[in-house]
């Protein structure tokens, strides 16, 4: 039976993913910050969870190795992320640190946590990037730079850890969800973003699941490694019609 960590399991992509899996008869354990969500989603599920916070390692390594005791772990998903939006002007020393550390520091010791029980699983490990690692937008500075560096660690490590766990990168663009929400309030504003995307709507958090659930499953993905798969309504490769 797969044995699958979500982190970041209680934001919208997530919990498409962790119920797409579960339809699927994965066995999750879902790591989240908040106790009430994680554990409703949890009890929904049938699912085991655990409570983590991406700038506290051994809460990290509290996840790795619940997962862990239940038999090798074979896919780990880094559904964690941040959007912050400030010119260069008004960006901190703090702000670049901060947004790398979410973004690509603590999903590389998740993974390093993890490796060896991954490798044991011959394991699937699913990162998100974002359009906006390929695509240039005005007060993008520190979020554009942490999701290159997404990009960047999976192919170094889908190298380093090959053949025997695999690792690839979901590069969404704007998407509902509690983190977007700030950017969404304003509806003309919305609408105009939504409008930008060859097919002309925002992402929903069920844009990903089938894809995630693909890509933890050798069966039909074993021969997938390094890749970076836009899920974007065709924003980073696309022109909208007049």
């Amino acid at each position: 039976m797969n044995n699958i960590i979500i982190f970041g399991a209680t934001g919208a992509i997530g919990q498409n993913i962790a119920r797409q899996l579960h339809q699927e008869g994965a066995g999750l354990v879902l790591a989240g910050r908040t106790e009430a969500e994680t554990a409703d989603l949890a009890r929904e599920l049938g699912a085991d969870y655990a409570l983590f916070n991406a700038h506290d390692e051994a809460s990290i390594q509290t996840v790795i190795s619940k997962a862990s005791a239940k038999g090798p772990i074979t896919g780990l998903i880094w559904a964690v992320g941040s959007i912050l939006l400030k010119p260069l002007a008004k960006l901190t020393k703090d702000d670049f640190s901060n947004t790398f550390h979410l973004n690509v520091t603590a999903a590389a010791l998740a993974i390093q946590a993890a490796a060896p029980s991954l490798k044991e699983g011959q394991g699937s490990v699913l990162l998100f990037s974002s359009v906006a690692a390929s695509q240039g937008f005005a007060a993008h500075g520190a979020i554009s730079a942490a999701k290159a560096g997404v990009e960047g660690l999976a192919v170094a490590l889908a190298t380093e850890m090959a053949p025997d766990v695999r690792i690839n990168v979901i590069a969404p663009s704007l998407t509902q969800s509690k983190m977007a929400a700030p950017l969404l309030s304003n509806e003309i504003m919305a609408k105009g973003i939504a409008q930008s995307h060859p097919i002309r709507r925002l992402g929903e958090g069920q844009d990903f699941a089938p894809l995630a659930a693909l890509l933890m499953d050798p069966k039909r993905s074993g021969w997938i490694t390094g890749a970076v798969i836009p899920v974007d309504g065709g924003r980073s490769s696309l022109r909208t019609k007049g």
